[in-house]
């Protein structure tokens, strides 16, 4: 099985880091109000104790996203398109080519800064909520973190595979 991209280990960490945002900003407002109800609590520790904070998820976003470039795998074999990913929780994802019915290429902001590309591979009745929070209007098998070459490539594999297996697809 193949990894992605390297590059795509920042797609995940900032990712990761903007998941983790709202948690930071009810932590500096909890804190900002101890330290201005405290007389113990002053303003620099709380100053501390945020930076503290923010320090504490901005490496647990790095360790996250190393985990999961390194747990995501995906390859093309005889039958259909399998993908491997999760930290905690492995979740395994084979999609025959019969039942392929679209092959998106996405590219974000962070995407193309990056040099990356999305492949969402879409179903006949699928359909939900993207890993970044957008709808992927019915992509059921999401392959982040391609290069746009390789994207472009496994796209046009996987269109040859589909209009040549049973039951029509694309």
């Amino acid at each position: 099985m193949k990894h992605l991209d390297p590059k795509s280990f920042y797609l995940f960490f900032v990712g990761n880091f903007i998941s983790y945002l709202f948690v930071l900003f009810f932590a500096f407002i909890g804190i900002g109000f101890m330290a201005l109800d405290s007389e113990v609590f002053s303003i620099q520790t709380a100053v501390m104790w945020s930076a503290l904070i923010a320090l504490l998820l901005l490496a647990f976003s790095y360790l996250w996203a190393k985990l999961t470039y390194q747990t995501y795998k995906y390859e093309l074999t005889d039958l259909g398109f399998k993908k491997e990913s999760g930290v905690i929780y492995k979740r395994y994802v084979t999609i025959p080519y019969a039942r392929i019915q679209n092959v998106d290429i996405n590219r974000g902001i962070l995407d193309r800064l990056l040099g990356l590309s999305s492949l969402n591979i879409q179903t006949a009745g699928s359909s939900g909520v993207s890993q970044y929070g957008g709808t992927n209007l019915g992509a059921e098998g999401i392959l982040p973190g391609l290069t746009k070459v390789e994207a472009e490539m496994m796209r046009d594999d996987l269109i040859r595979r589909t209009s040549g297996s049973v039951n029509q697809g694309l």
